[in-house]
């Protein structure tokens, strides 16, 4: 399947986040991340994350799709090189 997810936390742990991001997805924006993962990783994922964050300060959004053809992005500005991910 095919993942994006976006987070907002704490400065405290920002660089945990991103860095248990970064095992299982590419980072394509400030606090945002993509890519394919399997049902087992992202169960993983979920769980590397909930260890790191706060639940009561922090939050994370995961959009789930089946494949990266349903998912349509414009890039505006300064982007990155995404095309090795989809």
């Amino acid at each position: 399947m095919f993942v994006v997810l976006s987070y907002d936390v704490g400065k405290r742990r920002v660089r945990k986040v991103m860095k248990t991001c970064r095992r299982y997805l590419t980072h394509v924006h400030e606090s945002v991340f993509q890519g394919k993962v399997t049902e087992r990783d992202l169960d993983n994922l979920k769980k590397d994350l909930a260890e790191v964050m706060d639940a009561h300060e922090d939050s994370v959004r995961i959009y789930e799709l089946e494949s990266p053809r349903y998912l349509y992005t414009e890039d505006l500005g300064r982007c990155r090189d995404l095309s090795n991910i989809i």
